[in-house]
């Protein structure tokens, strides 16, 4: 045995052959059911017999290719009538009048296989995508916790065929190798090393290359992968190409590409099963808060603390619920955590639906820190800036983290470029380091302390020219009377970033007698030769920018 065929990974391939067909049928009997049960309650007749007979009745998906409609998926009903993919409609209707017909949606169909996948996650953490219709799951070393490859191989292709997804799988040290192996050998698991002696046998188009390779091969009497093998690899390089040599090689066990999985894998997890679903929220709050102490005592082994928590809730019909919260800094202590679900978990807008139950709940960190050690008894600001985080990441969970921000100047004149606003989580230490300008407390604040992020118009009647204020203006349909002014303060824009619009802005501080004030400016220098078609001035444009407290 050559060390190239030792294969120390464990691959599980899932194929649904049949799922657009399968997606919409099982919708269809969902919908069904809520009929039935929405008939029960309000005491009205259950829906005929006709249409449960029209449900068994051979059913097709369809697609256009080139102008023409062929069938892209089919269910049982419609193969046992001699229908098959790729076969035009007019023909399978010729064949089956009685045909049920519909749409192909592949956005609806990549949803459905990503939801399985989410399933699949209780069963490892390495799955991955196999389009148009399979999985790959990195089952190394997690099978033994399910009874074995064998328990966990039927336990996977049972619960997709109760929920009404025809499936097909296999297991082997490659996942070339199990996708092979799921198109003519399903159930089959192949020992480690001994890929080849299981795929030699397969016909050629079960290594699903493209239809012009498998169809070159036939016609060179290559009917099984086996006889492929059996060449010399550059006389089947040289005629079907090094891709297809590779996927071969693959296929055989000698070497094999890593999968991509559809999630990174978190640093930390913890889970915990149950062998009765849970509903409630008394029992959704202990497991999270155990799970929170079980994933603290972990990480402190390793001096880390976590800056990302997802809580993942599986429930018994394969539903799956994420819930993520992020932290400032590495959270340490499990009633952290504990208070940041919690706040999380009240605050959403579709609430937890445990739905028949839960049978898992799983807890990861899925990005950690080293925790550095300070000197918190003799340093208040310390202790301050705890709280503070602390603070910031309770509202974060609540209403989101990017709703959260901090602001951190700029070297920019230009009044809305001069500061940035970035995620407080992120960006805390920075902004208590940032270097603001200092205020003179004799001199009134020369920018306001809300500024729009869009100027807004109003409406000047007249003003003091050619550099003066406006006497009076309308903003938001109320008319402002200008009792006081400071200004101008005149700010030039980036010439380069223009496009040809005006350069200069005229700043004024003004008062209205109300005593609110206000940050405007008029755009552009003040033209009086400027004149419209009927030869009157045109007037300046006048914006608000901000109000000052």
């Amino acid at each position: 045995m050559s060390a190239n065929s030792v294969n120390r990974r464990r691959i599980l391939s899932l194929w649904l052959p049949r799922l657009p067909i399968d997606r919409i049928k099982r919708k269809l009997a969902q919908d069904i059911a809520s009929q039935v049960d929405a008939r029960e309650v309000a005491g009205l007749p259950l829906p005929q017999a006709g249409e449960a007979k029209k449900a068994e009745l051979p059913s097709v998906v369809v697609t256009k290719d080139h102008n023409a409609i062929l069938l892209h998926a089919v269910d049982e009903a419609a193969v046992r009538a001699g229908l098959s993919i790729g076969l035009p409609l007019a023909n399978a209707r010729a064949i089956c009048p009685e045909l049920t017909v519909y749409d192909a949606d592949p956005a609806a169909d990549l949803k459905t296989l990503n939801d399985i996948a989410d399933w699949c996650d209780r069963f490892t953490p390495l799955v991955a995508l196999d389009l148009p219709y399979g999985l790959f799951l990195d089952i190394t070393g997690c099978a033994h916790l399910f009874g074995g490859e064998r328990a966990l191989l039927q336990t996977v292709t049972g619960a997709l065929s109760r929920r009404g997804f025809a499936v097909s799988a296999a297991i082997a040290g490659t996942s070339i190798a199990a996708r092979t192996l799921t198109r003519t050998a399903s159930g089959k698991i192949v020992p480690d090393s001994e890929e080849a002696a299981a795929v030699g046998p397969l016909p050629v188009s079960a290594l699903g290359a493209d239809a012009a390779v498998t169809t070159g091969l036939r016609r060179a009497g290559l009917k099984t992968i086996g006889d492929v093998a059996s060449r010399a690899p550059h006389e089947i390089s040289a005629r079907f190409g090094a891709a297809f040599t590779t996927l071969l090689s693959h296929a055989l066990g000698q070497g094999d590409a890593p999968i991509s999985p559809r999630k990174p894998l978190p640093d930390y997890i913890v889970e915990k099963r149950f062998p009765e679903p849970i509903a409630t929220d008394t029992v959704i709050a202990l497991t999270l808060s155990s799970l929170a102490k079980m994933l603290v005592a972990a990480m402190d082994k390793q001096g880390k603390g976590a800056r990302q928590l997802e809580a993942s809730f599986f429930r018994t019909d394969g539903a799956v619920r994420a819930i993520m919260v992020e932290t400032g800094r590495p959270v340490t202590r499990p009633e952290m955590i504990d208070r940041l679900f919690r706040e999380r978990l009240d605050a959403l807008n579709d609430p937890l639906d445990p739905g028949f139950g839960f049978d898992l709940i799983r807890l990861a960190a899925g990005r950690t820190e080293i925790v550095v050690q300070q000197q918190r008894d003799l340093d208040a600001t310390i202790h301050d800036n705890d709280e503070l985080s602390a603070l910031i990441d309770r509202i974060a969970a609540r209403i989101g983290g990017k709703r959260v921000v901090v602001h951190l100047p700029l070297e920019s004149h230009i009044p809305e470029r001069s500061a940035l606003a970035l995620p407080a989580q992120h960006h805390l230490a920075a902004a208590s380091a940032a270097a603001w300008p200092e205020h003179v407390a004799s001199e009134p604040p020369l920018r306001p302390l809300r500024l729009f992020e869009q100027p807004e118009p109003i409406k000047v009647p007249f003003a003091t020219v050619p550099d003066g204020p406006p006497h009076q203006f309308t903003w938001r349909r109320a008319q402002h009377e200008v009792v006081r002014v400071e200004g101008p303060e005149r700010i030039a824009m980036e010439w380069w970033k223009q496009d040809g619009a005006s350069l200069t802005r005229d700043y004024f501080r003004v008062e209205d007698a109300e005593g609110q004030r206000f940050w405007i400016f008029r755009d552009g220098l003040y033209e009086s030769e400027l004149r419209d078609e009927e030869g009157k001035p045109v007037p300046a444009n006048w914006y608000v920018h901000g109000l000052f407290a």
